[in-house]
């Protein structure tokens, strides 16, 4: 039953880390930071955006099942993180029209899509180890 708990963990850690990934970048949208660094990207809080991106949140951080960096739990997340980054700035935000990296939607994508995900994974690592114990 621990490879249960295990896989539920890490799934839940990184759904949970999504729906912090969005509402920062929801935020960063509504109180004008976004305008603030040049980001044009300003999603809508809603279900179905929300939705699907924990639902992606949580299969990518089954990642946090590979044992590697088991005692450096951010540094274990923040590398796990950028594989979904990868993904963003390579398939997803040039498929939107946006180019690769996603600079159609302002030069310091990048680094916030990089960035967010950091957070986002660093959490979802911090919620597994939580839920290991």
């Amino acid at each position: 039953m621990k490879i249960i708990r295990n896989i539920s963990g890490a799934f839940t850690g990184g759904a949970l880390g999504a729906f912090i990934d969005s509402f920062n970048i929801w935020f960063m949208g509504k109180i004008g930071l976004s305008d603030l660094i040049g980001i044009t990207m300003k999603p809508e809080f809603t279900a179905p955006w929300l939705y699907k991106r924990m639902i992606w949140g949580g299969i990518w951080m089954l990642l946090l099942l590979l044992p590697v960096m088991k005692n450096r739990i951010y540094l274990r997340g923040m590398a796990c993180s950028l594989v979904p980054s990868a993904m963003m700035l390579f398939l997803v935000l040039p498929s939107m029209g946006k180019g690769m990296f996603g600079l159609g939607f302002g030069p310091l994508m990048p680094g916030v899509v990089i960035g967010l995900n950091f957070i986002y994974g660093m959490f979802a690592s911090y919620w597994y180890t939580l839920v290991k114990k």
